[in-house]
C-alpha cells in the first residue's frame, strides 16, 4: 500500500514561538550553529491505488493544515 507523507509547517511570515523555545534551548545547551527552528505536523498516508496528488493536496489543505497560517508540502511515492 503507497504511503504519502504530508508535512505541515506555518508560513515563514507567521510567528512560532514553539520553534523559538527551542531555538533558545539549543543555544543554552551549547548548540550554537543551529540558527532557525520552525516547528511542524507530520502526517503519513496509506492509500489504496496509485496516489492522486490533486485530491490528496485537497485532503491536507481542507483537513491537516490550516492553508491561512500553513504550508502543506507533499511526498508521493516514487515508482
Amino acid at each position: 500500500m503507497p504511503r504519502v507523507v504530508v508535512d505541515v509547517v506555518l508560513k515563514p511570515e507567521i510567528s512560532d514561538p514553539q520553534g523559538q523555545a527551542v531555538l533558545g534551548a539549543l543555544g543554552r545547551l551549547g548548540h550554537p550553529g543551529v540558527t532557525s527552528v520552525r516547528q511542524g505536523k507530520h502526517f503519513v498516508l496509506e492509500v489504496e491505488g496509485t496516489p492522486d496528488a490533486a485530491e490528496l493536496r485537497q485532503i491536507a489543505e481542507t483537513l491537516l493544515a490550516n492553508p491561512v497560517i500553513e504550508d502543506v508540502e507533499l511526498h508521493l511515492p516514487s515508482d
